[in-house]
């Protein structure tokens, strides 16, 4: 049964909305020559939005290893990301500063998905699922509209790793949101969301400091490490693979096979980036 909040049209034209700014600002955007920022907003787009309409379509299958997959491809991918484009860098910047950074991050996401779940108990007029997703969308748009103004000389490997995960994120909250019979245009907010911020970060001048780019890039590694182990595939009963698993007959032997394909998944995530490296490098 649905819950009572935003109806469906409204849900459509706040996506909708979403979408037009971005639309909007990515002019700005080729006006600004920020190609690699635009670049990266609209693949996240694209990621997000494509992967809610097998998502939409998936509300009852009984596939978990299509999450298990998609989750630790992501993960592999990010962790990897994190750990060779962006602590480098901070550590490189001011080692202490660049530390205090990734602390940061990591504990502020950790806080940002604790109280998400605390708010999905709640009768919130705007979906809780949605939210969660919308506020990690701007967060990570800001953080890679000021790593690439700082460094504009960095590819686009990073950027593109760093929203690896919008794919698997459209996917699930979909399924998510069609279970519960509501509306799933409204992901076409936070698929827009890292686009937006990260164009409107990318226009502001950044003044030259050592200490503030350590700052940045650490803080941008402890996100996307919370986000990036948030993301690992956990194949244990309660969890989101769980539910999906327990659908079938035999969900203990299923959740064991799927153990197996988490590490698997994971760690070719890990070598896409090692590749995409390597090709560019």
């Amino acid at each position: 049964m649905s819950q009572p909040g935003v109806s469906a049209p409204a849900r459509t034209y706040v996506g909708y909305a979403g979408v037009l700014a971005f639309i909007v600002l990515s002019g700005l955007a080729v006006t600004a020559g920020l190609w690699k920022v635009l670049t990266i907003g609209w693949v996240a787009f694209a990621a997000m939005a494509g992967a809610a309409i097998p998502g939409k379509r998936a509300a009852a299958s009984k596939h978990a290893g299509r999450l298990v997959w998609g989750y630790g491809l992501a993960a592999g991918a990010m962790v990897t990301s994190a750990a060779v484009f962006l602590l480098p860098q901070a550590f490189g910047f001011d080692p202490k500063i660049g530390g205090f950074g990734v602390a940061a991050g990591i504990l502020l996401g950790f806080a940002s998905h604790t109280v998400g779940h605390r708010l999905a108990h709640l009768d919130l007029p705007f979906d809780a699922t949605t939210a969660h997703l919308t506020a990690h969308s701007l967060t990570a748009g800001i953080i890679i509209g000021v790593v690439y103004a700082t460094l504009p000389e960095l590819g686009l490997v990073l950027g593109l790793a760093i929203v690896s995960h919008k794919g698997p994120a459209g996917y699930a909250a979909a399924r998510r949101l069609a279970a519960n019979d509501k509306s799933t245009s409204i992901i076409l907010l936070p698929a827009a969301g890292v686009g937006i911020t990260a164009i409107l970060s990318g226009l502001v001048a950044f003044p030259e400091s050592a200490q503030l780019n350590a700052a940045v890039f650490g803080f941008a590694a402890g996100i996307f490490l919370h986000i990036a182990m948030d993301f690992l595939p956990r194949c244990e009963v309660g969890g989101e693979v769980g539910e999906v698993a327990k659908l079938t007959d035999d969900a203990h032997a299923l959740l064991d096979r799927l153990r197996v394909h988490a590490v698997i998944s994971t760690s070719l995530g890990a070598f896409a980036v090692l590749l995409a490296w390597l090709a560019v490098a």
